[in-house]
């Protein structure tokens, strides 16, 4: 048996969890912890109070012998600066600082497509079913603070997860509504290069509703107004006291908003189209994966069926889209069972 200790690590929350792997590839979480991540100068500590509290529950003091950590920043050769914390972390100095003989730092989307190979199905909504091909790609696609993009491969030994940059490849408009988006949001943010992740993500949920608002597309409600117009005051600080992205997205999902409706109508258009454009490109016939923290959110928007149909308008060789199966991830914690995956692989 071995133990493995996997994280989450983001610029909000770190969420740590112990597994014990057993011959076979089974696995038992012994211990798990939720901790908010600007209460600590550094991951270390935030371990350290973790192992000592699965000590004091389970009566026995336990050291892992691997750990992988999906962390919210670019990784380079084991390094990362948290993009929303003050925090250096380096995998070496993990490893002698908190005793464990290997650690391995992975960009938090990429443990996320390692958790594509342990979910189950009750962690999957299937939005298009297809017969998965034996070595073929597998894509990844999550919509969050941001949006990922990587894939899969099949290599000896089994998948090889690769990230990608493809959220900040360029936003393609496909109708006119949205040519008028694109010279809106270049003039709102004074660039002349939009990336497709300014329209797919959780600013992207804000900056639709905006574009709708602004050209009175349909009233604004006072509440909803009020929130936004307060998240647009606090533009430039690190905390916000509002987050007008999820309220919007539930006043769309219980339909007592039409602009917040159109709002989510346009994001869920042209998520699908984003994913169509992965599918084309890699041709995911071991099929493509929904993640990010808003598709389960939104599911019932997504099963209307605008996101498939987006997903397959692809001119002539819309019929190759046909063959790729798409799932949507409903497990907020696959990433964290992508680092236990990773960690197991060390």
């Amino acid at each position: 048996m071995t133990l493995l200790l996997a994280g989450d690590i983001g610029g909000t929350k770190t969420i740590l969890r112990l597994v014990e792997e057993s011959p076979g590839s089974s696995w038992q979480t012994l211990h798990e912890s939720r901790y908010l991540s600007r209460d600590f100068p550094d991951l270390v500590p935030i371990v350290q109070q973790f192992l000592l509290a699965a000590k004091q529950q389970l009566g026995m003091s336990l050291r892992p012998e691997k750990a992988c950590f999906g962390i919210a920043g670019p990784v380079v050769n084991d390094t990362c600066v948290l993009t929303n914390l003050a925090w250096f972390l380096d995998a070496r100095r993990l490893e002698q600082e908190l005793d464990i003989a290997k650690i391995h730092l992975i960009n938090d989307f990429a443990a996320v497509g390692y958790g594509i190979l342990g979910l189950k199905d009750k962690d999957l909504y299937t939005l298009q079913a297809a017969t998965p091909q034996v070595d073929a790609p597998i894509a990844v696609i999550g919509a969050g603070t941001g949006l990922g993009e990587g894939f899969l491969l099949q290599q000896a030994g089994g998948y090889q997860v690769f990230a990608s940059e493809g959220g900040h490849a360029d936003f393609a408009p496909r109708n006119e509504l949205e040519f008028q988006l694109l010279q809106y949001l270049r003039d709102k943010y004074d660039i002349q290069r939009i990336s497709v992740e300014r329209v797919v993500s959780g600013q992207g949920v804000v900056a639709l509703y905006q574009f709708l608002r602004d050209r009175q597309v349909a009233q604004e409600s006072p509440e909803i107004g009020e929130m936004v117009r307060t998240w647009e005051r606090e533009t430039g600080r690190t905390e916000k006291s509002v987050d007008p992205a999820a309220v919007i997205a539930q006043a769309a999902l219980e339909k007592r908003d039409r602009l917040c409706e159109q709002t989510l109508q346009m994001f869920v258009d042209a998520y699908g189209a984003e994913a169509g454009n992965l599918a084309l490109k890699l041709l995911p016939y071991g099929g493509l994966y929904v993640a990010g923290g808003i598709a389960a959110k939104i599911l019932p928007l997504i099963q209307e069926g605008n996101f498939l149909r987006a997903f397959g308008q692809k001119g002539r060789v819309s019929p190759l889209l046909e063959k790729v199966s798409v799932h949507v991830v409903l497990n907020p914690q696959v990433g964290l069972i992508g680092a236990a995956i990773c960690a197991s692989r060390i």
